[in-house]
Parts: C-alpha cells; sequence; structure tokens
C-alpha cells in the first residue's frame, strides 16, 4: 500500500484531470477518495494512501513524473480476426516504471496494435510525461502513423488519428519499429491476457 508525502489539493487536482471519480472521505480523517485505473487513492493531511492491486498509474499521476519516458507496445490477435489483447510497458531511467496488459474481444491483428499504441500513450499521458519514445514491432502500425504509408483501411484510418491526437498531448514525441525480440515484454504481456 503506497504512501505518497504531498499535498492533496494538488493530487486532487491531477486525479481529477485524469478523470477519476473523486467523493468525500469516509471518516473525519480522511480529506476526500478517488477512484481511477482499478485504484483507490485515500488523502488525509499531508499524504494520499493508494489502494488495490494494480496502484502503478495513480501513483504515477500522484508523484507527477515528467520527463521522458519510453513506451513499448504490442498487441495480438489469435485468428484475423480473433481473440485479441494489447500489452505495453512503460520505462524510464530508473527501469519499468508500468506495465499493463487485457484482453480487446474479437478484431484483427492490425487494430490490437494501434489499440497497443493508443492506450500505452493514454497512460503516458497520465503520468504527465513531455517526451515520448514509443516503439512497436509493428512495421505497419510505424509507418501508418509516422505518415510513410497511406492507410487505405476505414478502421484503420480511424484508429491512426486516435493516435496521432494521443502523440500531440506531448511536448516531443517519436515512433520506431524494433524487432520482436526488443519488444518481449510487451509481446509476453499481450500474449499472457489472451491465455487468462
Amino acid at each position: 500500500m503506497p504512501v505518497i508525502r504531498c499535498d492533496p489539493d494538488r493530487a486532487r487536482s491531477r486525479l481529477e484531470a485524469a478523470g477519476a471519480a473523486v467523493e468525500s472521505g469516509n471518516t473525519p480523517h480522511e480529506r476526500w477518495r478517488a477512484e481511477h485505473a482499478g485504484a483507490t487513492a485515500v488523502a488525509y493531511d499531508d499524504k494520499v494512501v493508494v489502494q488495490g492491486e494494480e496502484t502503478d498509474r495513480v501513483e504515477g499521476l500522484l508523484r507527477g513524473a515528467s520527463g521522458r519516458v519510453h513506451l513499448y507496445v504490442d498487441g495480438a490477435a489469435r485468428g484475423n480476426p480473433g481473440p485479441a489483447a494489447i500489452g505495453w510497458v512503460l520505462v524510464t531511467d530508473d527501469g519499468v516504471l508500468a506495465e499493463g496488459g487485457r484482453r480487446i474481444g474479437e478484431t484483427t491483428n492490425n487494430r490490437a496494435e494501434y489499440e497497443a499504441l493508443a492506450e500505452g500513450l493514454a497512460v503516458a499521458a497520465e503520468y504527465g510525461f513531455e517526451t515520448v519514445r514509443a516503439r512497436s514491432d509493428s512495421e505497419l502500425v510505424v509507418r501508418q502513423v509516422t505518415g510513410e504509408w497511406a492507410v487505405k483501411n476505414p478502421a484503420l484510418r480511424e484508429r491512426r488519428v486516435r493516435v496521432r491526437e494521443r502523440l500531440a498531448e506531448f511536448e516531443e514525441w517519436s515512433l520506431s519499429h524494433v524487432p520482436r525480440e526488443a519488444n518481449e515484454r510487451a509481446d509476453r504481456l499481450a500474449n499472457e491476457a489472451l491465455d487468462e
């Protein structure tokens, strides 16, 4: 259960900006409670206690990350279309900051790749990073998003627009193609989500 020493009013503002539901505290000692990304944040006079199984995203918001982050993403579909999942990993100079994977229903592999990138960028933005260096083993997604290749498929065109909107939230960004071996952790998270 992480305890974050911070100004509760500033913490509340960050959570509200990220779309968290903030309510009054349950006891006289609690200033407020917020639910976000599968975790609960409880504010006291000079600290916020974060509870839940996955606290990384809320911790990142409250600690006010800034600077640069590396993002690795992967989407996977078994069948095309078929059951699909995504995986993403945020890495800073200190190592892995946060990671996640989840099923996204039935779709194509290319759509899953786009979805992984969109979600990874959303998480990086929630953490407050100014610069993102994104990497994917999908050459199609990388070249379409960067404008090297045209997007003919209407469903992918829509996803490209959403990803470009996410990228515009950063002061600086890059998107690079990497071999599957360099993207092993995100690939594993997507496949583990499929196996669950």
